[in-house]
């Protein structure tokens, strides 16, 4: 018999203490695959437990596969199936592919990589405390649904909250016309799914979004990439594309592009809703960030009053990657195809989510919490330019403001091998050929502001450069 030393005076629950044993011994090969565990009522009076504790444990290791049970004969240590040695090719050899920058950026198991190339907040950064305070309010309320499906179109309430939020931004939206969804990211997808079809055309920005990149050649769209400019796409440019190409839409970030953290500008906008009139492209506006532009901004959504534009935005990057509600905004009746393309995909989102991400909205302390981070993005994003500065890198832009800054080393021609090695550190990095259509080699890195003060960064970018 294996005993198990539990402490009924500590602050860890019997069941825990039961779980992590067993589990322990298991694992440690002491508990043999086909071995018998004392009967529930047996193991509770050798260790002083109750009879309920022994069965919450033991449904416990049953469901994470490390015991099952025999009807009427008990419980038994299960076969672990043997993990065969992976075939995946070693990060450092895909330090430049879109795939492994989203694996290396979302996977937590790697504490210790400074991840300089991710697109969002440190968790430490965001209001997990008011996430926590919200979801006690929410969980004990008796109106709050939590085993059923939301609307279709997501929840009422937080699309009327979102038609004051775009109001503010000039744009008319009533809820028909909003549709709520899983993060920026399905709303792209969706957009995607519903307008292209393989072999279409589709222009997105030159730098620009390189996760839509991946998700737009599996749908078989041919990209063709727009230059961009501090002041948005280049409309030049554009027009010469337009004479060669005929696109269904063009993907772009209007404000604080994502990579260079540039705004587009009044006449770029004009220009730009001018050419797709003319040549009868829709624009789709990802406005991910919008909530870290400290002040006003243009929008092609504003201008164009969602009559060739299709709006997309999160709460993603504010207030929570885990809770992933989005949204997007359009005319009535591509709101309605939408739907169906999210209906049909994925059926609804969490209405859960989105009541949380409703009750923090009107509670009055998003924001007051928006406006506290501005003023730390900005003090971070000056030490970001004075550290790179120091090594040498030149910054394309002056940021607006939000997460980002877009810089190279003067004699850097290409920054995928400089991202291969600092892969090899522990650093992961965001080179420039990642944000080109087609890949192509560019001597442009995204540095993450948030993250960029680790004197790591500093240390490894200086002796590349010495």
């Amino acid at each position: 018999m294996l005993d198990l030393s539990l402490d009924t005076e500590g602050g860890v629950p019997l069941v825990d203490q039961i779980v992590d044993g067993l589990r322990r011994r298991i694992d440690d090969r002491l508990l043999r695959p086909g071995a018998r565990l004392l009967p529930i009522r047996r193991f509770a009076e050798h260790h002083g437990v109750s009879r309920f504790t022994v069965v919450e444990a033991y449904d416990r290791l049953v469901a994470l596969g490390h015991i099952k049970s025999r009807r009427g004969a008990g419980f038994f240590v299960a076969a672990r199936p043997a993990v065969a040695e992976s075939t995946a090719p070693a990060a450092t050899d895909r330090a430049v592919d879109v795939v492994w920058m989203l694996r290396q950026g979302l996977e937590s198991a790697d504490g210790d990589r400074l991840k300089v190339g991710s697109g969002w907040l440190p968790a430490d950064w965001m209001d997990q405390d008011g996430i926590r305070r919200n979801l006690r309010t929410l969980t004990r309320r008796a109106d709050v649904r939590l085993t059923s499906y939301g609307h279709p179109q997501g929840y009422l309430p937080l699309r009327q909250q979102l038609q004051v939020k775009l109001g503010e931004m000039g744009i008319a939206a009533e809820p028909r016309r909003i549709v709520l969804t899983h993060g920026a990211t399905q709303a792209l997808d969706m957009v995607a799914r519903y307008l292209i079809k393989p072999g279409d055309c589709v222009f997105v920005d030159d730098p620009g979004y390189w996760s839509l990149f991946g998700n737009l050649r599996m749908q078989g769209a041919q990209l063709v990439g727009v230059p961009r400019t501090p002041d948005g796409p280049d409309t030049e440019a554009m027009k010469t594309l337009l004479e060669q190409h005929r696109p269904k839409v063009f993907f772009t970030h209007t404000v604080l592009h994502n990579p260079t953290a540039t705004n587009i500008s009044p006449a770029a906008a004009h220009q730009l809703l001018k050419l797709a009139e003319r040549h009868n492209f829709l624009i789709v506006e990802d406005d991910t960030y919008s909530d870290f532009q400290p002040g006003p901004a243009t929008r092609l959504a504003a201008l164009d009053q969602l009559e060739r534009v299709i709006y997309i935005g999160s709460f993603s990057k504010t207030l929570s990657a885990d809770l992933r509600v989005g949204f997007l905004a359009c005319q009535d009746d591509l709101a309605a195809a939408l739907t169906d393309v999210k209906l049909l995909a994925a059926l609804s989102t969490s209405e859960f989510n989105e009541r949380l991400v409703y009750l923090m909205l009107i509670e009055g302390h998003y924001r007051k919490y928006i406006e506290r981070m501005h003023g730390r993005l900005a003090d971070a994003t000056g030490a970001t330019l004075r550290m790179l500065e120091r090594v040498g890198f030149a910054p394309y832009a002056e940021p607006e403001g939000g997460l980002f800054v877009w810089a190279k080393a003067p004699a850097l021609e290409d920054a995928a091998p400089l991202a291969g090695r600092a892969a090899k550190a522990g650093i992961m990095l965001a080179p420039g050929n990642v944000f080109r259509p087609q890949m192509q080699a560019s001597p442009w890195l995204r540095f993450n502001v948030a993250v960029a003060d680790d004197p790591r960064l500093e240390r490894f970018l200086a002796e590349q450069a010495g």
